[in-house]
């Protein structure tokens, strides 16, 4: 199992059996309950994870105490890598959303294996790469984009994740609760129900509890570039 989730994780991708092999070897299996923090910002960084199974939030708190949330990772991501090369702190809280399964991977014993191994190296790049273009378009959306636009991206990038893994993209089901939804858009769970409200008054969604049927498809896409409503 865990071979095949490593051969699934993008931070891998295009390793040999055998690095794979010497990848685990280096890793320790951690079971982890819900609502528990891996690790809080400041921290000295001792490692990163690969999620095997459950889903992990990663997330900073302001000085007024509000939460933002800025990635939620699920099976088989990778997260806190970039903290191997960041003054060794991790740059954020990393907290437990549901029961989980991770693998960590201390931080000298890895360095080490991307020192003997290029292909790895690139990997790295490719990862960090992809992490800087999510907050990028995260910083875009929160300061230049209104609360209906955020929330209709979302649900369009939910819709595009559903058609990927073979299920039906007019329906999604959103994958935090409403509460988290609105700290990881940066808004509050009542602008957020509001905005759902005024799609579904538009004929643009319908809504069924966690579920979202996508009736306008067209029209969900105009909000989400800008469009008011």
């Amino acid at each position: 199992m865990v071979i095949e989730s490593l051969k699934r994780c993008p931070l891998f991708a295009g390793l040999k059996e055998e690095d794979l092999k010497k990848i685990k070897a280096v890793a320790s299996l951690r079971r982890v309950g819900k609502k528990q923090i891996l690790f809080s910002d400041g921290e000295e960084a001792r490692g990163f994870y690969v999620i095997l199974s459950g889903k992990v939030k990663l997330f900073k708190i302001s000085p007024e105490g509000k939460e933002q949330i800025l990635h939620v990772v699920s099976p088989p991501e990778a997260f806190a890598e970039a903290a191997l090369f960041l003054e060794g702190n991790y740059p954020a809280f990393a907290e437990t959303l549901t029961d989980s399964q991770l693998l960590f991977f201390p931080k000298r014993d890895f360095i080490h294996l991307i020192e003997r191994n290029p292909q790895l190296s690139i990997n790295m790049i490719v990862s960090l790469s992809h992490f800087l273009r999510k907050f990028a378009s995260l910083i875009e959306e929160l300061s230049l984009k209104e609360v209906s636009s955020r929330v209709a991206k979302y649900l369009i990038d939910l819709s595009l994740k559903s058609a990927k893994e073979g299920r039906n993209p007019r329906e999604v089901d959103l994958d935090l609760s409403k509460s988290q939804l609105a700290s990881k858009l940066g808004t509050i769970s009542e602008t957020l129900s509001r905005s759902l409200a005024k799609m579904k008054a538009k004929k643009i969604i319908e809504v069924k509890k966690n579920r979202i049927l996508i009736l306008n498809r067209e029209a969900l896409e105009a909000v989400a570039s800008g469009l008011k409503i």
